[in-house]
């Protein structure tokens, strides 16, 4: 039977808490199966201590992405290399992003986001990677971001129709817009292709001083069979390498 993967995010400790040499040798002591978000001439360092690379940027930006059909040119393109490279490194998942709204209704940006994925989605299908759209808080760290809600990246993914387009289901952020996280997991995880943590509040550790229980969520998460990974993006308040290793500890005790 297949697992639940972890991995966890190499801007939350790079070059903050430690150098890349040790954040990469911690993650694979502690257990890890991959890393997000590093660096592309960082990927060789992390294949060489038996990780894998599970996510990495799709596009920019943020805040102008693909709910305006004027940026699809530009992003179908940066999509397209970056599918390149992530086929030929063997990463699973690229991110992208909605934008955001600027006064444009919510169907309207829902469809014109469809739209855009769905020009890049036969790539993406030839190259074996998915494309994660990422669900973010607007009311926090990314104000007036369009896919803040699970029910509107849910319509995006459903009108694409691709194995190869999915959601990136961020628990910190959907646990700040709408809460009821298990109940919205089980809704909508034959949608997800992957998972961010963090405490809620200041995205720091996974611990009893923040309001999310995770380990009912992990539980949940493993039992829709789900086989992808649970990615840990947060910010270490205490020493980074403890954190790291309670972590993949906690989350693998619940799987």
């Amino acid at each position: 039977m297949k697992r639940v993967k972890q991995s966890i995010a190499w801007w939350c400790f790079v070059p903050r808490a430690l150098t890349a040499e040790r954040f990469v040798s911690v993650v694979a002591e502690a257990g890890y199966d991959a890393i997000e978000l590093a660096p592309k001439d960082e990927w060789q360092r992390i294949r060489e201590h038996g990780l894998s690379i599970a996510t990495g940027n799709g596009h920019a930006s943020i805040e102008s992405g693909l709910n305006r059909r004027e940026n699809h040119d530009r992003i179908v393109d940066e999509i397209r290399r970056n599918l390149d490279d992530a086929a030929a490194h063997g990463v699973a998942n690229l991110i992208c992003f909605s934008g955001n709204r600027d006064g444009l209704a919510d169907d309207d940006g829902a469809a014109v986001t469809a739209e855009g994925l769905h020009r890049i989605a036969p790539y993406a299908e030839q190259a074996g990677v998915t494309l994660i759209l990422e669900l973010l808080n607007s009311r926090v760290d990314h104000r007036d971001y369009q896919c803040d809600r699970t029910e509107w990246g849910a319509k995006v993914v459903t009108q694409v129709g691709s194995a190869r387009v999915k959601l990136l289901y961020d628990i910190y952020h959907m646990q700040i817009m709408e809460g009821d996280i298990i109940r919205s997991i089980e809704a909508h995880h034959e949608l997800i292709g992957h998972y961010h943590t963090a405490g809620n509040p200041g995205r720091h550790e996974l611990d009893g001083e923040q309001e999310i229980n995770y380990p009912p969520i992990f539980r949940c998460i493993a039992a829709t069979g789900y086989t992808g990974y649970i990615g840990h993006e947060f910010v270490p308040t205490g020493d980074a390498t403890t954190a790291i290793r309670k972590t993949v500890q906690m989350c693998g005790d619940c799987l």
